[in-house]
C-alpha cells in the first residue's frame, strides 16, 4: 500500500479551525442596533440614538474609539437593567429576529464546515448575551464582548475589552492553540476583523454579499 495514502488515512482528516465574524458577515445588519430596537421599540430606539448621535459621529470619523461610543450607548439604554430580563430578551431576539438576518450563504458555509468536522467559532464585538444563544443552537463556539454586571444589573459598561480588532486575535489565541490546526479559515467584513483574518491560511472578506 502507498505510504502516503496510508499516512493520510491513519492521520485522518485535516484538523481545521474556522473563524466567523458575526455582524455583517453572518448577518445582514448590525445586531447591536437591531437588538436595541427589539428591546425598546422603535420610538425609544430613535430617541436614544438622536441623543447619542454626537458620540456616534465622533466614532465614525475615528475621533474616539468604537468601544467608547458603544459604552455611551449601552449606558444610556441599559444601565440598571436587570440581567435576568436582559438575558431573556436576548434569547427571544435570537429566536425571533436573528434567523431573519442570517445570510443564506453564511449558513451554508457554516453547515459545510461543521459537516467536515471543523471547529467553527463565532468571534463578535456584539455582546455574548445575544450572540451565544444563536451559536449554541447552531452548534458553534462563541467568543464575544462581555458586559459588566453589578448586583444583578447591567452597569452600562463593557467587562474587560471590546472584542474588536486586536482583541479578536487575543481571544482566539487564548482559547485555541493555533499550532494544533492544519488549516485556519476566517470570514470577516470590516476593519475589526483584519487581525483575525491575518491568522488564517484561507481569508474570506465580505464573502456572502448576495
Amino acid at each position: 500500500m502507498d505510504r502516503e495514502f496510508l499516512h493520510y488515512h491513519l492521520r485522518g482528516v485535516k484538523k481545521r479551525l474556522v473563524l466567523f465574524d458575526f455582524d455583517g458577515t453572518i448577518t445582514t445588519k448590525d445586531t447591536f442596533l437591531e437588538f436595541i430596537r427589539f428591546y425598546f421599540g422603535p420610538k425609544k430606539f430613535a430617541a436614544g440614538f438622536a441623543l447619542q448621535s454626537p458620540w456616534i459621529g465622533l466614532m465614525m470619523v475615528k475621533a474616539i474609539p468604537n468601544w467608547k461610543a458603544k459604552e455611551r450607548v449601552l449606558s444610556w439604554f441599559f444601565s440598571g437593567e436587570p440581567i435576568e430580563k436582559f438575558d431573556q430578551k436576548s434569547r427571544e431576539f435570537c429566536q425571533q429576529i436573528v434567523p431573519r438576518l442570517v445570510r443564506p450563504g453564511a449558513l451554508s458555509a457554516i453547515e459545510e464546515h461543521r459537516r467536515t468536522g471543523a471547529a467553527v467559532v463565532v468571534i463578535s464585538a456584539s455582546a455574548e448575551n445575544w450572540v451565544r444563544p444563536w451559536c449554541e443552537q447552531a452548534g458553534l463556539e462563541c467568543l464575544a464582548t462581555q458586559l459588566e454586571i453589578a448586583d444583578g444589573k447591567l452597569t452600562g459598561k463593557i467587562k474587560g475589552v471590546n472584542c474588536y480588532g486586536p482583541e479578536k486575535e487575543k481571544r482566539i489565541r487564548a482559547c485555541y492553540n493555533l499550532e494544533d490546526y492544519d488549516e485556519i479559515v476566517a470570514y470577516g467584513d470590516s476593519r475589526g476583523d483584519l487581525e483575525m483574518l491575518a491568522l488564517a491560511s484561507q481569508q474570506h472578506y465580505k464573502p456572502f454579499r448576495e
